[in-house]
């Protein structure tokens, strides 16, 4: 397949910059195959049945992006300073984490990087395009810095409109998120509140939680046009045992399991692969899942609607079938459904 193939054209005016109020008033298209209905998140109850089971991640998303300015000693006297921006990446090890650098040509390894006083960083080498960073913190000091100084990471087609504020520390992190490692968040969960929790249990459907710490790969774009080509990036995830009992005494008792969201499920197919069933699982996963992939764990998904050419596009249409997601696009926009990170949700059941 090519990737030309998951490509379609988006008004400008339905990119979503900010979520609704409450998180369950957004809307969400039900896709039964080719059936269509539209509704509300408020409304999920009604979609599920007694025994179905959400699965949601429980990842919290780090304050990821840092304001900072290098200083350079020309002579005793002439000090030359840049503004650089910093996103953080990934925790290679106590207090060094990967990270994009803006601009990264104004930094050499071996300069520091300071973003207040007591807060700073030396840069220690560059790769592929990323800097690696050693912090003069760590653990419980080094969060609490980021999260004085640091602001949600957000996706770049909200960044590009406007800044990240404190708004965004609620918006952009789940009711349930408990452990720290993303830099996007797991966006399909936003929509959940407690009074639509509440509301599921009573309607008797489950909810289960495994993590997946979200990285800016999230966002890279595909650029083979063969799309079998294309390399996925590593994330870190983990699912208990505990977890893998309630999803399959659910299985055996005839309900459905439903990821909300293609971060839990690809984590959940991730920990089926070796045997065809779901196991324990913790480690760095790199799934790919595009039309022809046999899905083992998950009888549909909740999900936003996705960046045209991407990954979670392919993801979808390996799911529905790639007809039926076009038509399912087609809806959205002609009902003017609001897209990506802050938009509206579906509900996908192939």
């Amino acid at each position: 397949m090519n990737l030309s193939d998951f490509d379609f054209q988006l008004p400008e005016e339905l990119i979503a910059t900010r979520p609704v109020n409450p998180r369950s008033a957004a809307r969400l298209l039900v896709a039964k195959g080719d059936n269509f209905d539209d509704s509300f998140v408020s409304d999920l109850p009604g979609f599920l049945k007694s025994g179905d089971r959400l699965v949601f991640n429980d990842t919290k998303v780090l304050p990821a992006r840092l304001d900072g300015f290098r200083s350079r000693f020309i002579t005793v006297d002439n000090v030359a300073s840049a503004k650089i921006e910093v996103t953080l990446l990934a925790s290679k090890k106590e207090s060094i984490w990967s990270a994009l650098i803006k601009p990264l040509r104004k930094i050499r390894v071996g300069e520091k990087i300071t973003f207040d006083k007591s807060f700073e960083a030396i840069l220690i080498d560059k790769v592929d395009g990323q800097g690696i960073l050693h912090f003069n913190k760590e653990n419980i000091e080094f969060l609490d810095r980021l999260e004085e100084l640091g602001a949600m990471p957000l996706p770049p087609y909200i960044a590009s409109k406007r800044q990240a504020d404190k708004r965004d520390n609620l918006d952009y992190q789940t009711i349930f998120a408990q452990k720290i490692g993303s830099v996007a968040a797991p966006t399909a969960s936003l929509h959940f509140d407690l009074g639509l929790l509440e509301r599921l249990k009573k309607k008797g459907v489950e909810t289960s939680f495994v993590t997946l710490h979200v990285g800016a790969g999230t966002f890279l774009p595909v650029k083979s046009e063969d799309i079998r080509q294309h390399k996925m990036h590593a994330e870190f995830g983990e699912i208990n045992q505990k977890t893998v009992d309630e999803i399959r005494q659910t299985k055996k008792n005839g309900g459905r399991i439903i990821p909300v969201g293609t971060t839990a499920l690809r984590l959940l197919e991730t920990a089926a692969q070796s045997n065809d069933i779901l196991s324990e699982w913790r480690g760095e996963t790199d799934i790919f899942i595009y039309p022809g992939y046999k899905f083992i764990v998950a009888d549909g998904l909740m999900t936003n609607f996705h960046l045209p050419k991407s990954t979670l596009m392919m993801l979808v249409s390996a799911l529905m079938g790639k007809e039926t997601i076009e038509s399912i696009y087609n809806h959205a926009i002609t009902k003017k459904y609001r897209f990506f990170s802050y938009g509206d949700s579906s509900l996908l059941f192939p």
